[in-house]
């Protein structure tokens, strides 16, 4: 006989979560996303399935749940394989530093900081990684502001405004498939989604920094040709290059499923990269003298390592370094342990448990989104992970909002809009710990001015309250969704008879 849980069981194993991510930050500092933050969520789950099997539900039924959980993120995990892929292959194609290389191209100084927020944009867009962009062409845009006689605060807070755009958005960017994978979406429908939030909070950053660029006046110019000129004697720069990503898009409009639109993608740049720059293939597998061989061993290890593209440049090859298919690996681990733990959490109810408790007070779609958001905030301020604050709100959130006949898409986009973009305005979060470190400027000077990550958590709200393009299910598929439910009340009845 199970016993319904109490509010006490469910906070339990999320306060013991929180004090082992706790201990991480201060332990490992950076280096949680490599397997510390993954045994948290695994301890945290152990605690859980003790309190769950105390509540009378049994091992067997636990783990199917866990099973069924992780299965459910497979999707996800396949895609986020193939971007890893992905990534690699458009970089010793040339496709990556040709977006680089055009986006540097826009630069101007009465629109610096607009041009900033642009550029960042783009190579996040590009790259998928936000601390990369911020490592790399964020300490140049600095530099360059910095010259020009801008505040530097004002500066970081354009170039983290730029990044996390780009993070949030790309396909490429690990949270951009955390979210859905948490949600139940896919990720083409998420990102698509995304837009309807995002557009517009982008949109007024970038009209805020543009009228803080005229109203200022440069005392001078550095150019950024030194960094072009770079990626030019690198690469061979040609806008033949830019077909790759558009016949990307034109796929991916012609709704091809995101495994073969992403494969192929991924083909495509290896294609382009025998094409375009056979001394990138030489310098990757070490071999001169037959092509075919090169071509077939630097394409493939594009596609599953880590490569890097040697440009003599220290900075800029930090920015031209790609991890294939094993540098989504950590990133996989996390998603399948957060999936133990979201399994072992719903297996007994406790997620509900403390769902119903914030839910009480959210009638509204509004109020449900609200709770969503400050549910993010308040990881991304106690457990100090950007990963966290979408992972634990993702699991308790997901079965509310199908049960009041939201699409996950509504879900996803939410997690993005706070958790994502507002754990680097925490100073003890590891991302605002890190880029605070990269820029040389402290988190709380350039929080104010990283007018995209305040904007856009209440942009989600505002949406929400005017009630936009509020996706929910049809009648049908409300009534497909409660016959499921009912199947999984009969599967685990039918675990718990003698």
């Amino acid at each position: 006989m199970t016993r319904q849980p109490k509010l006490i069981h469910g906070i339990i194993p999320i306060a013991f979560l929180i004090l082992f991510l706790t201990l991480n930050v201060i332990y490992f500092g950076d280096e949680t996303l490599s397997g510390a933050n993954q045994i948290a969520l695994l301890l945290a789950s152990t605690i859980g399935s003790v309190i769950a099997v105390g509540l009378g539900y049994k091992w067997r039924y636990i783990r199917q749940i866990i099973v069924k959980t992780i299965g459910s993120a497979m999707p996800s995990i396949l895609i986020l394989m193939l971007i890893g892929a992905l990534a690699g292959t458009w970089m010793i194609s040339g496709v990556v530093p040709t977006l680089i290389y055009y986006g540097l191209k826009i630069l101007h100084p009465k629109i610096f900081l607009f041009a900033t927020v642009v550029i960042t944009s783009l190579v996040s867009l590009a790259t998928g990684s936000s601390w990369s962009t911020v490592a790399t062409m964020g300490v140049a845009l600095l530099g360059i502001g910095n010259a020009l006689g801008f505040n530097h605060a004002i500066i970081a807070g354009a170039i983290v405004s730029g990044a996390y755009f780009g993070d949030k958005m790309s396909p490429l960017s690990d949270t951009t498939n955390l979210a859905p994978a948490m949600a139940g979406t896919d990720l083409f429908t998420h990102v698509k989604y995304m837009t309807i939030t995002t557009i517009p909070s982008l949109t007024i950053t970038l009209i805020i920094f543009l009228v803080i660029g005229f109203r200022f006046e440069p005392q001078g110019f550095v150019d950024v040709q030194s960094t072009m000129n770079v990626l030019t004697s690198t690469f061979n720069i040609t806008p033949w290059l830019l077909l790759v990503p558009i016949f990307l898009i034109v796929v991916i409009v012609k709704k091809t499923p995101p495994l073969p639109s992403i494969m192929f993608g991924v083909l495509l740049g290896g294609v382009f990269a025998l094409i375009f720059q056979p001394h990138i293939i030489e310098q990757v597998s070490g071999i001169t003298g037959n092509y075919a061989e090169a071509g077939y061993i630097a394409v493939i290890k594009s596609m599953f390592g880590k490569v890097t593209i040697n440009s003599g440049d220290a900075q800029m090859n930090e920015l031209l370094t790609t991890r294939g298919m094993a540098g989504m690996m950590n990133t996989i681990w996390l998603i399948i342990t957060a999936m133990i733990f979201g399994g072992v959490m719903e297996s007994a109810g406790l997620l509900v448990k403390i769902t119903e408790v914030i839910i009480k007070f959210a009638k509204s779609t509004a109020s449900l989104i609200a709770s969503v958001v400050l549910s993010c905030l308040f990881f991304n301020v106690t457990a100090s992970d950007q990963y966290i604050s979408i992972v634990v709100p993702g699991r308790m959130f997901a079965r509310t909002f199908r049960k009041r006949g939201y699409k996950p898409e509504l879900l996803s986009r939410t997690l993005e809009d706070s958790g994502t973009v507002t754990s680097v305005l925490i100073p003890w979060n590891t991302c605002g710990a890190t880029q605070a470190a990269v820029l040389g400027v402290p988190t709380f000077s350039y929080a104010p001015y990283a007018f995209f990550n305040i904007i856009s958590p209440f942009m989600s709200v505002f949406i929400a309250t005017i009630g936009f393009k509020i996706r929910r299910y049809s009648p049908e598929e409300m009534q497909e969704i409660e016959k499921e439910e009912e199947v999984n009340v009969e599967e685990k009845e039918l675990i718990f008879e003698p």
